[in-house]
């Protein structure tokens, strides 16, 4: 059986690539995991857990792309382990690991790839990091920034006030309400939030 998965970063980032994908090879998608951070490691996200829930031994784990389901190397051995350990087999649409059967295949040459890709993909990244903190800090030396807006402004960020002082909204009613993050609407709601000295945190 095909076990498909998929995940995007931010509320405001779109699924439809990688469904498009997806439905290019005839699959559809399962399990998603929308607006969930990298930073949470691929085995404890919530639609993983479904994923787990659904995995038998014979069974294909296939991800549209691989940094949707993992971002460095400590991640992507931590699923090969898990795949490894129930028989699952780990499927890649798109990228140059596209090509390989199983990448949970415990053999020295699919290892040796992946970290060799995994790695020139983390510095490409950390590359683009440091690039970009570089343009931000001449940037504000000449006085040119100010930093991105904020996801809720205006009208939208005293509607969103309102109805956390007036309905009593949670938090992650107003981001799914107003399509941002959890982190935006922290903002918006900075100084009406008690015990919260870093509303972006």
């Amino acid at each position: 059986m095909r076990i498909v998965y998929s995940r995007s970063s931010t509320a405001t980032q779109s699924l439809l690539r990688q469904r498009h994908i997806l439905t290019e090879a005839g699959l559809l998608v399962r399990f998603e995991d929308p607006a969930t951070t990298s930073k949470i490691p691929a085995l404890e996200r919530p639609a993983f857990a479904k994923v787990a829930a659904a995995a038998h031994p014979g069974d294909v784990l296939t991800v549209p792309e691989l940094f949707r389901l993992c971002r460095d190397l400590v991640d992507i051995q931590a699923v090969r382990d898990w795949c490894q350990a129930r028989g699952v087999a780990l499927r890649v649409l798109s990228g140059p690991l596209s090509n390989f059967h199983d990448l949970a295949a415990d053999d020295a040459t699919t290892a040796l790839l992946i970290n060799v890709i995994t790695a020139v993909g983390q510095f490409q990244r950390d590359l683009q990091n440091e690039l970009t903190a570089e343009g931000i800090a001449a940037a504000e030396a000449a006085g040119r920034y100010r930093g991105r807006p904020p996801a809720l402004d205006g009208a939208r960020r005293e509607e969103a006030r309102a109805a956390y002082q007036g309905q009593g909204a949670s938090i992650a009613a107003l981001a799914r309400a107003h399509g941002v993050s959890r982190a935006a609407v922290r903002t918006a709601l900075a100084d009406l939030l008690p015990d919260q000295p870093d509303p972006t945190s």
